[in-house]
């Protein structure tokens, strides 16, 4: 049954929109590209924990984690090769990217959703069948190639297609197909952990297969965004699509700010040297900041090791996947507090409020740890284990409801219509580049530091809430060509920044931008 309503354009007037199941579905089937995502990274963690698989790939850290006493509790793990299979996705993602925001700009955001599952069912069968290290790493590259192309093309196409007055719910729809993900992947690793034989890893990493059959499908199945038709000159195509979308047939006053929102689009020959001009340094800041900080929370170190770092801490095989499972169950159910709260609560309360929570939990787990887990012995008694495990889950919970949606829903609403297509690249590079970085680094890290790991991650979490508190304003319920008015302009540091457009030599004053951009997110992919 679609809901009724109105999508607020940039100008203050409303759009008639009502929330039509065309849109639900499509917002659900794209979304589908961030459950692989999340398979992608739950399931690295669980494998690698798994004896056959390092037996198979990895012998030396095999032998390592048999052997008692012949290396210390916190670097059994420690090992370059075993951290590029996890890390090698990312890095393949990075680069994946530059090519994602071309085909994205000149073919439109459903045949890159489409080249992403290609590339993620190629990489599946490559892993599932994998006979050595360099079969297993070129299939997790093309899954990166993947992850590449659908971190690219969902936001904006969630974001366009979405009516203004829910963006931000459907938004973080990906970053909850996310959390689901890495929720499923914990359970097949925790069940295909029990298959005897040795062949179990190859389950888990074939069952990647699902979530990509089911994007490639979507792919197929869902309606390219109008923002895209018009934007390639298919206005009738556009026109037609929007009323469909929008559950009625009175479009011609969003259809016009489109045409007018691509044509001002058109004028911006160098969006990546527009980026970088001054008055866009606060946007630029910012979204490469919460990426930087994204990663440094430690969530991802976490989200990949999660079944090696609780068998670091002297749980069984069984045991350290089964609380895998638990933080990512706790994961899922927090990113939908979020999904509820942001639009009520807003963005920097709930940053905040987690930075308190993710800080003193990774306190007290270091202070635990360092007390209780040695170097060659662990003495982590069952009610130590099961309060370790509820303050991970209390930092994940945080992290959720915070950092994980924020982190990509912030950038992708404030960047002006001249650099949003630049500043989605470079946001989506900025994650993945330190996404490899704590990828590969994280076990080393985890030997060198030991449970010192939690008080590197927790000092990183109280930048991160001081830079919110002084440098980050609150976006809640701005349209997004509203934001240079009533947000950069009112804050007491960015304000200084704040000059008038400049676009090929025109100036074009902010004001004037603002009436003819567009609410609803429209993002013409950079020119390289």
């Amino acid at each position: 049954m679609a809901g009724g309503g109105f999508a607020a354009s940039s100008a203050g007037q409303e759009f008639e929109a009502k929330i039509t199941p065309i849109v639900i579905i499509s917002c659900i089937m794209a979304a589908t590209g961030g459950l692989m995502f999340g398979y992608d990274v739950g399931v690295s963690g669980g494998v690698t924990s798994m004896p056959p698989f390092l037996k198979k790939f990895f012998p030396v850290v095999y032998r390592r984690t048999q052997e008692q006493g012949i290396d210390s509790n916190y670097c059994k793990y420690d090992n370059q090769g075993l951290q590029l299979f996890t890390s090698s996705l990312y890095l393949a993602g990075l680069t994946a990217t530059f090519a994602a925001s071309y085909t994205t700009r000149k073919f439109g955001r459903r045949p890159s959703m489409l080249i992403a599952g290609v590339f993620f069912i190629i990489g599946t069968i490559l892993n599932g069948a994998a006979q050595d290290l360099a079969m297993l790493i070129i299939g997790r590259i093309l899954l990166g190639c993947g992850v590449g192309f659908a971190n690219q093309a969902v936001p904006l196409f969630l974001s366009e297609i979405a009516p203004t007055r829910i963006r931000g719910g459907l938004n973080i729809l990906f970053q909850l197909n996310i959390t689901i993900g890495i929720l499923f992947a914990s359970l097949v690793n925790y069940g295909t952990n029990k298959i005897t034989g040795g062949w179990g890893w190859r389950v888990s990493l074939g069952l990647a297969g699902l979530p990509a059959g089911l994007l490639t499908v979507g792919a197929l199945l869902v309606v390219e965004t109008p923002n895209s038709l018009v934007e390639r000159g298919l206005l009738e195509e556009g026109k037609a699509v929007l009323r469909r979308i929008r559950g009625t047939d009175n479009v011609e006053p969003e259809f016009l700010e489109l045409v007018e929102a691509s044509r001002i689009a058109k004028e911006v020959k160098h969006p990546f040297r527009n980026l970088l001009k001054r008055r866009n340094r606060p946007q630029l800041i910012i979204a490469v900041a919460l990426q930087i900080f994204q990663q440094f929370t430690g969530i991802n170190a976490i989200m990949f090791y999660a079944p090696v770092l609780f068998n670091t801490l002297g749980f069984g095989n069984d045991a350290a996947l089964y609380s895998a499972v638990i933080t990512g169950a706790v994961n899922v159910v927090s990113t939908v507090v979020s999904i509820y709260s942001v639009d009520k609560v807003g963005r920097r309360m709930l940053l905040l409020q987690a930075g308190v929570q993710m800080f003193l939990s990774q306190v007290v787990i270091a202070v635990i740890l360092g007390l209780k887990v040695k170097d060659h012995s662990d003495d982590l008694h069952k009610g130590f284990a099961i309060f370790v495990v509820v303050l991970v889950c209390t930092y994940v919970a945080a992290f959720a409801w915070s950092w994980g949606p924020l982190g990509w829903l912030i950038p992708s609403e404030t960047f002006p219509l001249e650099t949003r297509s630049a500043g989605q690249s470079v946001t989506v590079c900025t994650n993945l580049l330190f996404t490899f970085v704590i990828a590969q680094g994280f076990l080393s890290m985890l030997c060198h530091f030991k449970f010192g790991i939690f008080l590197f991650f927790s000092g990183w979490v109280l930048i991160m809430s001081f830079f919110v508190l002084f440098l980050l304003p609150e976006t809640k319920n701005i349209p997004i060509e509203e934001m240079t008015e009533r947000v950069w302009k009112q804050h007491w540091l960015w304000k200084r920044f704040m000059d008038d457009y400049h676009i090929e030599g025109n100036q074009i004053a902010g004001d004037d931008l603002k009436k003819n951009g567009h609410a609803n997110g429209f993002d013409p992919i950079s020119q390289l």
